[in-house]
């Protein structure tokens, strides 16, 4: 048996449990992780209310996107990992638990001299931000991009890739502090939107010239007052909707600038997807973390008998980076 979490009821922190579940089995191309680290995610929080049912064949009850731990058993077939490689990766559900079964092809290694925890960390935010800003968006080097909500997970990965691929990097906050720590990441302006307007900030900071791209994590009220700051051909990836998922746009504006915008999920994506993503950014990214050019950000750590705790920490919204969980 293993220890899993369980959302026993659609509602706050306390409808999250403990409980005995069987240890699941590795298929065919498949491997059973034993997990020493998993992370919190927005999504975790709307699972835990019900408003973000788990995709067809994750566990319905156990959030959980992310998980870091120890290969522990192999199915038939399966051949790329040894027992006992560490590995990471990212799961449509079920990361709240000991042992967490996989496609061998969809984990990645975690780069040597980094913990289970710090390996927890990088899944999700890291993924969710490579994604967006380099097969969405296609970022350049040289552009400017606009990332809201900086100091979160995703914002703290993207800002680090969109340095590291030599773009000017602009985000948001509304905590100076947030903004600060962001500085060193790589964060050329911050813009504090608790005390200044973001588009006569944004004109100041790239000299009329607009934004190329925005990574906007927040969606709302936020998506309409970023489009009249993007440049001609401005592109826009949602990623995150907090701030609301309804919102009014200027069509006209669209037209004129030529701007795009997309959307991204990564949770119900096909399998085949989840692999090349994670293959692409093995051979891409991970060199960089493991040179220590761009390093997870941990916020807090909880062990998982705290993980209400953790919930209620993230819905406070005053975290940099990610809240990891531990067995």
């Amino acid at each position: 048996m293993m220890r899993a979490i369980v959302v026993t009821r659609p509602g706050g922190p306390e409808a999250l449990q403990e409980v005995e579940r069987p240890v699941p089995e590795p298929g065919p191309g498949e491997i059973r992780v034993r997990v020493h680290a998993s992370a919190v995610n927005r999504a975790d929080l709307l699972q835990r209310r019900g408003l973000y049912p788990a995709p067809p064949g994750a566990p319905q009850d156990v959030p959980g996107l992310e998980y870091a731990g120890e290969v522990d058993a192999m199915g038939e077939g399966a051949g790329l990992w040894a027992v006992g490689s560490r590995v990471m990766g990212i799961v449509g559900g079920g990361g709240y638990a000991e042992y967490v079964v996989v496609h061998e092809r969809e984990a990645m290694r975690i780069p040597q001299g980094l913990s289970f925890e710090e390996g927890a960390a990088i899944p999700e935010a890291f993924l969710t931000a490579y994604d967006a800003l380099f097969r969405r968006l296609e970022l350049e080097m040289g552009e400017r991009l606009l990332i809201h909500a900086v100091g979160s997970g995703v914002g703290t990965a993207a800002v680090q890739l969109a340095h590291a691929a030599g773009a000017m990097t602009l985000g948001t906050s509304r905590t100076a502090g947030k903004l600060q720590r962001a500085g060193e990441l790589g964060l050329d302006v911050g813009i504090d939107t608790s005390q200044e307007e973001l588009a006569p900030a944004l004109e100041s900071a790239t000299g009329g010239h607009g934004v190329d791209a925005v990574l906007d994590l927040v969606g709302g009220k936020t998506l309409e007052a970023s489009l009249p700051a993007l440049a001609q051909g401005g592109r826009v990836v949602v990623v995150g909707t907090v701030a609301g998922s309804r919102v009014e746009l200027d069509l006209g504006l669209l037209l004129r600038r030529r701007i795009r915008i997309v959307g991204t999920v990564l949770r119900s994506r096909p399998l085949e997807e989840k692999i090349a993503l994670a293959r692409e950014f093995s051979g891409t990214v991970l060199p960089l973390i493991s040179s220590g050019k761009i390093r997870p950000v941990i916020e807090c750590t909880y062990p998982f008998s705290r993980v209400a705790d953790a919930h209620r920490q993230m819905e406070e919204n005053d975290t940099f980076g990610k809240i990891v969980l531990t067995w």
